[in-house]
């Protein structure tokens, strides 16, 4: 039986990503299938935080276009192309993108009425290659901020060991 996830809503947040980072490395353990990982980490970081959207944007054309992976939430964009919105920005420039109001980020693509704030973070396979980018939205403006940049990164560490 899988452990349960945690509500971390009221935990500190570097202890809240701390805790999210030993449950990944417990249930990748001898795994190293991207797409299993994508749909565990997906999992326990929406469950955990109850975010909006959570998951995945993998990349099928480098260079080119996203399309929708493994998430929680109600249903995302099927593709999205490099530069376009705050996944394909994040996609394009291989950094991670923290959007406080996502109705003031020209060109935001909006999948789900409700979603005020956003951060995306670049995954990287092996040899630093874009595999994915994570893709959160919150209801709730100005959600996230350095500590989230930091915990979602390593989190996203993970992929540079995963087959692809």
């Amino acid at each position: 039986m899988e452990p349960v996830i945690p509500d971390l809503r009221a935990t500190p947040k570097v202890d809240a990503y701390n805790k999210l980072r030993d449950m990944q490395q417990v249930l990748l353990e001898g795994s190293s299938d991207a797409i299993a990982g994508m749909a565990t980490t997906s999992a326990l970081l929406h469950h955990a935080f109850a975010h909006l959207w959570t998951g995945f944007y993998r990349v099928v054309e480098p260079d080119r276009l996203l399309r929708v992976g493994p998430y929680q939430g109600t249903l995302g964009c099927l593709d999205i192309t490099f530069g376009r919105g705050v996944c394909g920005t994040a996609a394009a420039e291989r950094r991670t993108v923290v959007v406080k109001d996502v109705h003031a980020f020209p060109g935001h693509i909006a999948c789900d009425a409700r979603s005020r704030s956003e951060i995306v973070v670049p995954v990287f396979g092996a040899h630093n290659t874009l595999i994915a980018v994570l893709d959160i939205d919150s209801a709730e403006l100005a959600m996230f901020d350095d500590v989230d940049v930091a915990g979602l990164e390593a989190l996203m560490a993970w992929f540079q060991t995963a087959d692809v």
